[in-house]
């Protein structure tokens, strides 16, 4: 009678077990669909974890193997794997060995592929072209190849060609100068006498004023010369 050992023992127990030399990859940056810089998503290449004969194993080594695929499955979040891994480790009665013998590596081919064709949201005519090619064939290396590498290169490449945004701020316009009239105060004539420290009348207006005054005086004589003289034909 197979003996089960709980899911969290086993995924300690993959942990613990070394993996392929290649199980650990150094993540560089590259862009995202936003052309912002981020650190690139590695996917794992789960072949690599296949270090014993599925066939000859013990059942406790199949299960470990397991527990590394679920690990592996769920840290690249890919749609299905996970969740067939959990139920054939919870299943009493499934057949472990030929799942991972056979099933493991034809789902995780169709989650590559559904995992290929997401990169379609929000893309560029580059990478749109790039996945189409791999969409073209069905090979695990391909999509890896492109998910890993050929991604990031055709996002670059759409990035750089996008125009650079002009900025819309208008310039700030400095305030022309402006001329202030300073009012300049009428003169008044000052009444004699008085206190109001008037400027005396000089200039044209004096000479208008001394006119206007000889013109009176004229004016006056003769009425006076016209009244006068009226007034001696009436005596007589």
């Amino acid at each position: 009678m197979r003996r089960r050992i709980p899911a969290g023992v086993l995924i300690a127990l993959a942990l613990l077990v070394p993996a392929a030399p290649a199980a650990a990859q150094a993540e560089s940056t590259g862009l995202d669909a936003a052309c912002q810089t981020v650190e690139r998503k590695v996917y794992k290449d789960i072949r690599e974890l296949y270090t014993i004969n599925v066939d000859t194993a013990t059942d406790q080594e199949v299960r470990v193997l397991t527990a590394q695929l679920l690990h592996f499955a769920k840290t690249d979040a890919l749609p299905d794997l996970p969740d067939a891994i959990t139920t054939q480790l919870n299943d009493p009665s499934a057949d472990l060995r030929a799942f991972v013998k056979t099933d493991v590596q034809r789902i995780w081919s169709t989650d590559l592929r559904v995992t290929v064709n997401q990169t379609f949201t929000d893309a560029g005519p580059n990478v749109e072209e790039a996945a189409q090619k791999v969409l073209g064939q069905s090979s695990v290396d391909v999509y890896l190849a492109y998910l890993n590498n050929g991604l990031y290169e055709a996002r670059a490449l759409d990035c750089a060609s996008q125009p650079t945004p002009t900025s819309t701020t208008r310039p700030t316009q400095t305030p022309s100068a402006t001329t202030t009239v300073v009012p300049t105060p009428s003169v008044s004539l000052a009444a004699p006498g008085g206190g109001g420290g008037g400027l005396p009348v000089t200039g044209a207006d004096t000479a208008t004023v001394a006119s206007i005054g000889g013109a009176l005086l004229v004016l006056g004589g003769a009425g006076y010369l016209i009244g006068r003289r009226r007034r001696s034909r009436f005596v007589a």
